[in-house]
């Protein structure tokens, strides 16, 4: 009887191997469930970068105000009969400390 039970033991032990370990197993599809996941998490960002691609391209198509505005930002450029102004933080800060003096003397 012993022998028998043992027997049967082995039997089922040699047949759960390859459901938990094997080739197959729930552990293997586990792991790829996961990547899975992880796959389609990339993916979907990956759509919400393509699509605001797609719009960029859609307005650079349509119109120049997209253009104008990318020249502007990017390249630093400006219309022929424009006149550019850089302000500076120190030149900002020095305008401010004069403002404050000029006020103070007047009183």
């Amino acid at each position: 009887m012993k022998v028998l039970s043992l027997i049967l033991t082995a039997l089922i032990i040699l047949l759960q191997y390859p459901l938990w370990l094997g080739k197959g197993s729930w552990l293997k599809v586990w792991e790829v469930d996961q990547q899975v996941v992880a796959q389609h998490e990339t993916n979907q960002k990956l759509k919400a970068r393509n699509a605001a691609l797609d719009a960029e391209v859609r307005d650079l198509k349509q119109g120049y105000d997209a253009i104008e505005e990318r020249a502007r930002s990017e390249l630093g450029m400006i219309r022929e009969d424009e006149f550019f102004f850089h302000i500076t933080e120190d030149s900002e800060k020095k305008f401010s400390e004069e403002q404050t003096e000029g006020e103070g003397s007047l009183k």
